[in-house]
């Protein structure tokens, strides 16, 4: 099981500590990060955006370490800079509207092709990286997952605010990332060649021109030998990371060896996945999920525990079943959107929930 490595990439915002708006670093953080932490931090086109990313990890306890490491990092530095460090898949009301663009030829062009629709991106995930060598067994594997995204994407909703306004989400950042093209759940491949020819095509009639600009909720990375999982919001606590990293790694190793059993998971239509995102993204661990071989709705948290069961075999071979069952905590203290709403009715002010982000983002470091 030692294949199945793992990269874990977080998006975190940039706060002033006076107003609690996203503040733009001008890339003074990056700059000062890459002293500490090298090719682990770097910008994002907006501004008020520090992406961070681990090395490859053997494990989930290598992981856990590096993310500690890294949050810890970020953390200090931004406290140098008199900044904050904030957790959450949206800014609860800092406008997109009023933050600077990193000046870079390669964000230039984005603009330039996708206008407000790019400039109006101000949202921040997590990304998994789980490593396979075979493309064609991950071009299997990602087939797979797909059905399993919604269920992943539930646990890690932590974005109920946009622009000062409640939503009704529990994750908007996923509604906002939409208006991108070639983003949500991707369509089944037959073969890895049958995929090979779709970014030939995109690459041809100059629709893209690499193949990074495939945004999917889950994609073959196109350099890296790994499946990545993209749907998740980054969640506050670094330990609510570190469980949906263990899933995607468990939930990409159970349906490895499954293959190697000559068994296969069945493989469901993108429009039918696409449903339960839907009621993922409106109401995260409370919500509802279909059952495509019942053909009924079954509450989250009987799916979630069903989730458990099916990769419970995998767990223990790749030794993260105590980072896989934080997710039965997840349902019983909420999502960080639950916990950011609970502080909004007590509070009813979004300046003291951007307070509540900033310190679950240091919660057990």
């Amino acid at each position: 099981m030692s294949t199945f490595t793992i990269g874990i990439e977080e998006e975190f915002q940039t706060i002033d500590p006076e107003t609690r708006e996203l503040k733009s670093h001008m890339s003074q953080l990056v700059e000062q990060g890459k002293v500490v932490l090298q090719e682990r931090i770097k910008q994002e086109m907006h501004q008020a955006v520090v992406e961070t990313g681990t090395g490859i990890c053997q494990n989930i306890s290598e992981a856990r370490d590096e993310v500690h490491f890294i949050r810890q990092k970020l953390i200090s530095l931004a406290d140098e800079k008199g900044l904050k460090v904030a957790a959450a898949g949206t800014h609860p009301f800092s406008d997109w509207v009023n933050q600077l663009i990193t000046p870079d030829e390669h964000y230039d062009s984005i603009i330039n092709e996708m206008r407000d629709v790019a400039r109006g991106n101000l949202i921040f995930g997590l990304h998994v990286h789980v490593g396979i060598d075979n493309r064609e067994e991950a071009i299997r594997i990602m087939n797979e997952a797909r059905y399993f995204l919604p269920h992943i994407h539930a646990l890690s909703t932590n974005s109920p605010f946009w622009c000062g306004r409640n939503t009704g989400f529990k994750s908007y950042r996923s509604k906002v990332f939409d208006k991108f093209p070639r983003t949500g759940i991707p369509d089944k491949f037959n073969s890895i060649e049958e995929y090979d020819e779709y970014i030939k095509l995109l690459l041809k009639t100059k629709t893209i021109d690499n193949p990074k600009k495939i945004w999917w909720d889950v994609r073959i990375h196109p350099i890296y030998p790994t499946i990545e999982y993209r749907i998740c919001d980054i969640p506050m606590r670094a330990e609510e990371t570190i469980c949906l990293a263990a899933i995607c790694q468990a939930l990409t190793a159970k349906l490895y060896k499954l293959r190697t059993e000559k068994l296969n998971y069945s493989s469901y239509r993108r429009l039918l996945i696409a449903e339960n995102k839907w009621r993922a993204a409106r109401d995260g661990i409370q919500a509802n999920l279909i059952d495509f071989g019942k053909e009924e709705e079954i509450p989250y948290t009987i799916l979630a525990y069903e989730l458990l069961d099916f990769i419970d075999d995998v767990v223990d071979e790749l030794g993260c079943r105590i980072e896989v069952e934080h997710l039965k905590t997840i349902l019983s203290h909420g999502t960080g959107a639950d916990r950011q709403l609970a502080v909004y009715e007590q509070t009813n002010d979004l300046k003291s929930v951007v307070d509540y982000i900033i310190q679950e983002t240091k919660f057990g470091l």
